[in-house]
């Protein structure tokens, strides 16, 4: 286990398979088939309380509601972290492009811009 970056911790172009299957997540929670899941998995534990089931049956549904709560907010943080370090990687390549440029040196900086702009693409 390690407290490094998610974002780093393979290299710059290779995720694990923790990232793959958080994008694969994140994708499929904000499709409308998993609304309607969700939409589903309320409707059940109203319907649940409403017609007076067993205590062991609420508990299973409003557990259930829990345990996705929890994968969402996993998949949610993994999500923003993956997009906070693009994001600061696309303005370290802004500033050192600038920098480059006022001082009128090699164009290093506008190759990493370029690599940086198409991050969104590889992540």
């Amino acid at each position: 286990m390690t407290l490094e970056h998610p974002a780093r911790k393979h290299g710059d172009d290779r995720r694990g398979r923790f990232e793959q299957f958080a994008e694969l997540a994140s994708n499929f929670t904000s499709s409308p088939l998993f609304a309607v899941l969700c939409l589903c998995l309320v409707a059940g534990y109203l319907l649940a309380h409403a017609a007076g089931l067993p205590l062991h049956w609420q508990l299973l549904v409003g557990d259930s509601m829990a345990a996705v709560t929890l994968l969402l907010l996993a998949m949610l943080k993994n999500s923003e972290r993956r997009a906070e370090h693009a994001i600061q990687r696309k303005l370290d390549a802004i500033a050192r492009a600038m920098l480059e440029q006022q001082e009128g040196k090699g164009s290093q900086a506008h190759d990493d811009l370029r690599k940086a702009v198409g991050i969104e693409e590889r992540q």
